[in-house]
């Protein structure tokens, strides 16, 4: 290695294994990686000023502090896996496959999953691989301009936060009533039952349900029929809507009502599971997930098995697969493909970015991206199976068709899918094993979601890392206090517009803005050299394509579509009043707001004409901090700005 002796800088050279890493310290170079393609610098003075440039691979200075990673790589795959793989895997992703086109509905998927979201998913894990820092922090280094990005997904995480945690209590309250003698929605002899109650096998238990954080309609359980002029509802059906929600005790958002303080207490037990698996972060967190992200896969095959073995559950099957391809041609069947594609992978949620913050630096992202993505999908997939052979045991137990029993969401999972395994011979094993699945599938995504605020927040104000344990205290007692309105007797009505308008349009609108933040101000082919910087390869020209032309398209075309085709919120009958509509909008609008009011931000308080502010707040933290420190990078080169010569490497 040649060298050039420096005219008026001089350079120690023990320092070369300084910035970036080197191959002891920082993000850089663990004990596991080797000599980086950018070679360092440690300790430079220059312009007058001492002290060390950036350690690590995202530029980041020295602050005293390694970052804390995983205890091992099984960990990370676990959690962004469990983070991933939620309930809507589960309830939604069948009922799309079997209302679309059966078999015919992989291909819009399997396209939308390569071009969209795949893409996205990686781009947001090597971000915050290379970054190693939480959502706040990681935009305002990346692109200043665009801070805003991480206070608006960190504020999306919290708003979903608030009702998410809502659907894992439900989980816990029917698990909590499975241990019984007789399944309590079985019969229609109980207290909170009608006259027009009816056992499961006499009539329809249909369901219409909207998908979690997604764009359309109605969001939980319709429940009743008409045979003979003559209107019944189904014990499964009264018992969630009567006994556990209590909607015949409230008339609309406007009228909450009591608490139900059955429901208040397991929410309770749900925070209290949730902080002590969070409050040390990912060293415990990271231990949790072995059990809540392989418990549910044991379930689903243990569900399988039995599912393939009901009378009826081949005929079942076979409407979930068999194919339409003329229904391709149908524009929403596109759209329900990217936006399941979307939300079930979760990019801009800003828990991919935190989880890999704790990777080392030289992790294969790439793998991992493919690996973790491919076992989301996959596991819908296979989900399918183990709904519709007990949805097709339904239909033949009952003396319906598949359509009658098929639904999605929470009515599915709460309403329809209890009455079919309460017929089974040790009804009350499989309801256990089942809801204690549905436990653990919200658990893992509720994870991720708090990690994300406690992380983004705990690294943009490192006083509240240093006070992790009292912090996380605070906000799960602020997510408990307001998660008692979807509590309360017309809580489902409060739940439904948190779900409706906390995490649709904000999280598309937000992630549109990564994407144009990373491809076209930060750069694509910067980007690119990042990711080779770590795992020793760049993406190639698919990807590249994607991150700068597909992956934006892919997001507008589910915002253009979900905004023509938007309708007021409704529920059954209930139609919410404007006022509602109105404060839902102001929900999404506070998380999208805080993009340009950051933006805005900035510009003010940056000196300099409108132009230098502009360049100044669209060149990256760390080209900033090279700059102060009178050095400038290029690829296998260094030179400091004050010399003639540079120093070759």
């Amino acid at each position: 290695m040649g060298r050039k002796k420096e005219k008026k800088d001089s350079i120690d050279g023990d320092a070369l294994k300084e910035l970036n890493g080197g191959a002891e310290n920082g993000v850089g170079g663990d004990s596991e990686g080797t000599a980086l393609a950018m070679t360092t610098i440690g300790q430079i003075k220059a312009k007058g000023r001492s002290g060390l440039l950036p350690r690590n691979g995202a530029g980041e200075p020295d602050d005293g502090e390694q970052r804390e990673t995983w205890s091992g790589k099984v960990d990370f795959l676990l959690s962004v896996i469990g983070f991933a793989v939620d309930l809507a895997n589960v309830w939604r992703f069948p009922y799309l496959c079997y209302k679309n086109g059966g078999g015919a509905f992989l291909v819009p998927y399997g396209i939308m999953l390569l071009v969209g979201g795949i893409p996205l998913f990686y781009m947001e894990l090597a971000l915050g691989q290379f970054n190693r820092k939480g959502a706040i922090t990681c935009w305002g280094r990346l692109v200043p301009l665009f801070k805003g990005i991480g206070y608006a997904v960190v504020l999306i995480a919290f708003y979903v936060d608030f009702y998410y945690n809502v659907i894992i209590a439900w989980s816990l309250r029917f698990f909590f009533a499975s241990f019984t003698d007789s399944l309590p929605w079985t019969h229609c002899s109980n207290p909170w039952n009608t006259a027009e109650c009816k056992p499961f096998g006499f009539t329809n238990s249909s369901t219409v349900v909207n998908r979690t954080g997604a764009l359309a309609t109605n969001v939980t359980a319709t429940v009743t029929t008409t045979i003979n002029d003559t209107k019944f509802a189904s014990a499964a059906s009264e018992y969630f809507n009567r006994y556990i929600l209590e909607l015949d005790k409230s008339e609309g958002i406007h009228d909450l009502g009591a608490i139900k303080w059955d429901m208040a207490l397991c929410l309770l037990a749900v925070y209290l599971i949730c902080y002590f698996s969070l409050w040390k972060g990912i060293s415990t967190s990271g231990k949790v997930v072995w059990f809540t992200a392989l418990f549910p896969y044991a379930v689903l095959l243990i569900l399988l098995v039995r599912g393939i073995t009901l009378p009826g559950s081949a005929e079942g099957i076979l409407y979930y697969l068999r194919p339409n391809f003329d229904v391709i041609y149908n524009a929403e069947v596109w759209v329900d493909a990217a936006t399941q594609v979307f939300f079930s992978l979760g990019p801009g949620f800003g828990v991919l970015l935190a989880y890999a913050s704790y990777n080392k630096y030289h992790n294969n992202v790439y793998k991992d991206a493919l690996l973790t993505s491919l076992i989301n999908s996959a596991t819908s997939f296979v989900a399918g199976f183990v709904i519709f052979s007990v949805l097709g045991y339904m239909a033949h137990a009952s003396g319906q068709s598949i359509k009658d029993v098929a639904t999605e969401g929470p009515g599915l999972v709460f309403v329809v899918y209890p009455a079919a395994i309460a017929t089974m011979p040790g009804s009350i094993f499989w309801a256990l094993i089942f809801f204690m699945m549905l436990l653990t599938l919200g658990l893992d995504s509720s994870f991720g979601g708090s990690e994300a605020i406690i992380t983004a927040l705990s690294d943009e104000f490192p006083k509240i890392g240093r006070n992790r344990e009292i912090f996380v205290a605070i906000l799960f007692s602020l997510y408990f206090v307001v998660g008692l309105a979807s509590c309360t007797q017309g809580g489902f009505y409060f739940f439904q517009l948190l779900d409706r308008y906390a995490a649709g349009y904000s999280i598309l609108i937000a992630v549109f803005f990564e994407a144009i933040a990373v491809s076209w101000i930060y750069g694509t082919e910067r980007f690119c050299n990042d990711i080779k910087d770590m795992i020793g390869f760049a993406p190639g020209i698919y990807w590249r394509v994607c991150w700068k032309f597909v992956a934006p398209l892919f997001l507008l075309f589910i915002i253009i579509y979900g905004l023509i085709g938007h309708e007021p919120l409704s529920y059954e009958d209930y139609v919410y009043p404007s006022w509602a509509n109105v404060l839902g909008w102001c929900i999404a609008g506070s998380s999208m707001i805080m993009i340009p009011l950051m933006a805005s931000y900035k510009l003010i308080v940056t000196p300099g004409s409108f132009r230098q502010r502009m360049k100044t707040l669209t060149t990256p933290w760390r080209d900033q901090q090279l700059a102060v420190n009178g050095v400038s990078i290029e690829p296998a080169q260094v030179r400091l700005t004050h010399s003639d010569e540079g120093e070759e490497v």
